[in-house]
């Protein structure tokens, strides 16, 4: 038997249900991690690779209370770095990107975190995934959609792209959702993540997008 082909407008109308089922789900859902301005929005966004975004915010507190402008972080103690956001895992790499993101943006934008996606890619450490929160979420500007795991998974398992390549998610997800919604959507997805559609136990009898998702367990 062959499977029914969706077309693009039906594939765009099942993501505008998406986004509404979870709107109503988690009004008022934005980014977990805690900043003030630009600059800590992008270490901490650095500092959550494969690391709890609850670890982070336990982190941050110290480390922005020490460094609090790209100069700090450029000239700062490698060790004294690495043993203060120690526990966000992969220490070494991380204390490296900060300290090379910040000497880029020392020399390069005056000390002010650039606001375009070109910009932000050339700094150490920061590929779409980051670029796309720090503009997102500091600049309120909308070039990509964030996919981080959850994302990642939540839109294989919707049928929204069968990529496994985060770039290539991106891309499928920017043809069907609302350029508007490129910011928000990545929030809704990784709250219902987190509280429903977990990856080791998913709860499709309580998910608000069961008859949605070709994946649900019936």
């Amino acid at each position: 038997m062959r499977l029914k082909q969706t077309t693009l407008k039906e594939q765009k109308d099942k993501v505008d249900q998406i986004i509404k089922l979870l709107e109503a789900q988690y009004p008022g859902v934005k980014i977990a991690l805690e900043f003030s301005n630009p600059l800590e929005l992008l270490i901490a966004t650095i500092l959550s690779a494969q690391c709890t975004d609850v670890t982070v915010n336990k982190t941050t507190p110290v480390l922005f209370a020490r460094y609090s402008s790209a100069l700090d972080y450029a000239g700062a103690d490698t060790q004294e770095l690495e043993n203060i956001i120690h526990s966000c895992g992969f220490y070494r790499n991380k204390a490296k990107s900060i300290q090379g993101a910040a000497r880029v943006i020392l020399e390069k934008y005056a000390g002010n975190v650039p606001d375009t996606m070109e910009k932000m890619l050339e700094l150490p450490g920061v590929a779409r995934k980051t670029a796309n929160v720090v503009l997102y979420n500091a600049f309120g500007k909308e070039e990509g959609i964030a996919v981080d795991t959850h994302v990642k998974r939540l839109s294989r398992l919707l049928g929204l792209s069968t990529q496994n390549d985060p770039e290539r998610i991106e891309k499928d997800l920017m043809a069907l959702v609302p350029r508007g919604q490129w910011g928000h959507i990545t929030y809704l997805l990784i709250e219902h993540g987190r509280n429903v559609c977990i990856a080791r136990k998913p709860k499709c009898q309580q998910c608000v997008l069961n008859r949605l998702c070709p994946s649900a367990a019936q």
